[in-house]
């Protein structure tokens, strides 16, 4: 029998120190929590710039753009009648209502009125649509922080002459709906999900005190979070998303560590020690789980770093710290808790709730299971493995498109305003723009290779005018605006800059001398931005691997157990791509999650899923091995080990998965695709990972194993125990 060296482990010991020093370690995590809340809102948060940091071509050509000249953002507004012509006096009295509001704003400047005929390419060729063009006066940077008076005064346009449409679209319009969605979406997700967690809670613990230690734990991490994130923002700049995976992530694993801690604690207390020794044997297992679990979570989010882009960097440092805050706070502060209320922790208990659990604690529903699943491992094997292969086989039809405007909520005015502008003026609210860096573009080689690549753009049947150029003051950089097919983001659209890409510029503005060009815009940022993470993905995989397996190996000392979880957890994650597959790509569901595009999975989710996911699953993974490890090591025989140690943990894993599919399920149901596809894959996985890999197709596997699941080589005999 192998020596017990638990009781001496970092966990317990942490545990053990809390429990002796509980209002320092209470206190200090308050303290933690108000300074580090406090500094975020002094320092403020620092968003990524989109001119600085993407990749690839349009990634260059940005930069050149952002250190050339600051070009104001741009902004447009749509006057659009079905049944009046732009001739009409109703339709010219509406276009100049909307010029005489916008040009008595300080900010706005080169207001361009459609009814100049020197602006005829502003009036669409149906001749019931007409544009006014104007700048947001200043850095573009900060144009954002300008757009509310405008967007105020073309509200009241419209409330003016309720038989047009009037509506606004453009450089800083655009972000401020698409940030005004974000932030909905964020205080949508916690609305929900707090109380959606309370009550998964109340009904696993039955007392109010136990279910609301685990979600405090949980929610003072998250603002922690918030607080430290925003000073790191000043290095590495958020994602508008970021804010939302805190919330997401941190919800998810605090209450999953503080439960597998706080469950533990009450079965040790049931089973009749005393509350000192309750507690240290919970530190010195669930405890070490958790610290185990925390590892992982954060090894697999580092793998974030390798792509090199800023966007997943800023994800990686918010699920990195709320993970990390999250573990240490059930490893210090909670114990500390413990220690204070002592059986105080089932006060204000419901005695109308009916616990879920035989009396000695072990799971009924999944008992029953897990003996069926003990007397005939192979055909459990076979057909739970066979149920995980069938759900992943679809993601090998599993597109990455990147979203457009029109993936964004129709209920967001600026999206309405680009769909009409999309049919109106097709192009010219996504263009592409081909930059052009020179020593001076006044020289006639260079006006001629512009004039070329425009004859030849126009002649092209994926591009069309008006074709638009802004120089820089010193005249070395040309913009050049080509409204090109598409929505900008399309299939139409990717081939429009490829051709730019392939053909036109090469042949005309990038053939001139030491000139440098290229292309960018949406389009080809996204393009460029896919492509990238496509080639970063095999190394994010391999190091997520890896160093997963290496914890798992340290942690259990057997070369079979770290294996086993790589497949499982492999399993787990191309199942949940299957089901993105079926449910955003064939539509299933589709009308009772509310979104229409089916065109493909955004390019972030599946890197993004895969880092998360891997991390998480091993919560459960790491418990269940844990215990039935444990169990073994203690005399008792494989298969008694692997049914005790699944049913003493069929509860706590039980609530924390529904803890989690629920806080994810709930942003399945907001506004934005990508919170949609996240939440779905999210809560796929974690639910397929709780049921079928952990239940049934994790015991029928150690079943077959038997003794050899703790198999490690002679040559790894020096890994501590």
């Amino acid at each position: 029998m192998a020596r017990n060296t638990s009781h001496r482990n970092i966990a317990a010991r942490m545990g053990r120190w809390s429990a002796g020093h509980w209002k320092t370690a209470t206190f200090g995590w308050l303290a933690l929590v108000v300074v580090a809340f406090g500094l975020g809102g002094a320092f403020g948060t620092k968003t990524i710039d989109p001119n600085t940091s993407g990749p690839g071509q349009s990634g260059r050509m940005d930069r050149i753009l952002d250190a050339g000249f600051k070009q104001p953002a741009g902004e447009s507004v749509l006057v659009e009648s079905r049944s009046l012509r732009t001739s009409d006096p109703a339709f010219r009295a509406a276009v100049e209502d909307v010029v005489t509001r916008i040009s008595t704003l300080d900010d706005v400047q080169n207001v361009q009125s459609p009814l100049d005929p020197a602006n005829a390419d502003q009036i669409a060729a149906s001749r019931r649509a007409a544009l006014v063009e104007f700048e947001i006066r200043g850095d573009p940077d900060d144009a954002v922080d300008k757009i509310a008076p405008v967007m105020d005064e073309v509200a009241a346009a419209q409330r003016a002459h309720p038989d047009l449409f009037i509506g606004e679209f453009g450089d800083a319009s655009i972000v401020n709906a698409v940030e005004t969605a974000f932030g909905d979406d964020l205080a949508k997700a916690g609305e929900l999900s707090i109380p959606i967690t309370l009550i998964i809670l109340v009904l696993a613990f039955g007392a109010l005190v136990a279910a609301g230690i685990p979600l405090l734990l949980a929610l003072t991490a998250v603002f922690a979070t918030f607080g430290l994130t925003a000073v790191a923002s000043h290095v590495f700049p958020l994602a508008q998303q970021a804010p939302a995976l805190v919330l997401l992530i941190g919800l998810a694993v605090g209450v999953d560590y503080s439960m597998f801690y706080l469950k533990r604690e009450r079965e040790e207390r049931a089973a009749g020690r005393g509350e000192r020794a309750a507690l240290e044997a919970a530190a010195a297992t669930s405890g070490r789980s958790v610290l185990i679990s925390g590892l992982t979570v954060i090894v697999a989010m580092s793998g974030m770093f390798l792509t090199g882009d800023a966007m997943f960097a800023s994800f990686a440092v918010a699920t990195i710290a709320v993970v990390a805050i999250a573990m240490v706070g059930s490893l210090t502060v909670l114990p500390a808790l413990l220690s204070r209320l002592g059986d105080n922790v089932d006060r204000l208990r419901l005695p109308f709730v009916r616990r879920l659990q035989w009396s000695d604690g072990e799971g009924k529903i999944w008992g029953a299971i897990v003996d069926r699943v003990l007397r005939r491992p192979v055909l459990s094997a076979v057909v739970s493995g066979g149920l995980m292969v069938a759900l992943a086989a679809p993601a090998l039809g599993l597109k990455m498109v990147t979203p457009g405007a029109d993936t964004f909520p129709s209920s967001l005015p600026a999206v309405e305003t680009y769909k009409r502008m999309q049919q109106s003026f097709p192009g010219s609210a996504l263009p592409a723009n081909v930059v052009v860096k020179v020593s001076s573009v006044e020289t006639p080689t260079v006006r001629r290779a512009i004039a070329a690549l425009e004859t030849r753009a126009l002649a092209s049947s994926r591009m069309h005018g008006p074709i638009t150029m802004a120089v820089s003051s010193d005249a070395t950089i040309a913009n050049i605006s080509i409204p090109i097919a598409g929505n900008g983001t399309d299939r139409q659209s990717i081939a429009a800059v490829d051709e730019l890409r392939e053909e036109i510029v090469p042949a005309t503005v990038g053939a001139v001398a030491n000139a440098e060009a290229g292309v960018t815009g949406i389009g080809a940022r996204w393009q460029d931005s896919t492509e990238h993470m496509t080639a970063k993905l095999p190394l994010v995989v391999a190091f997520v691997l890896l160093f997963a397996f290496g914890l798992m190996l340290v942690a259990f000392r057997s070369i079979v157990v770290a294996a086993k979880a790589i497949v499982l957890n492999l399993l787990s994650v191309g199942a949940a791509y299957g089901v993105l597959v079926i449910v955003f790509q064939y539509g299933v569901a589709k009308d009772l999650l509310g979104f229409s595009s089916t065109a493909g999975i955004d390019p972030v989710v599946p890197l993004l899923l895969f880092v998360i996911l891997f991390g998480l699953s091993m919560d459960y993974h790491v418990l269940i091995v844990g215990r039935i490890r444990e169990t073994f090591f203690r005399g008792s025989e494989m298969d008694d080990a692997i049914a005790h140690g699944i049913k003493r943990t069929a509860g706590v894993v039980t609530s924390a998965a529904i803890v989690m599919v629920g806080v994810f399920a709930v942003f399945g149901a907001l506004s934005m695709l990508f919170f949609k596809q996240f939440g779905v894959g999210l809560a796929t996985a974690i639910l397929l990972d709780a049921t079928i890999v952990r239940a049934v197709l994790l015991p029928a596997t150690m079943k077959l194993l038997g003794e050899w699941n703790w198999y490690l080589p002679r040559w790894l005999e020096w890994l501590p125990r």
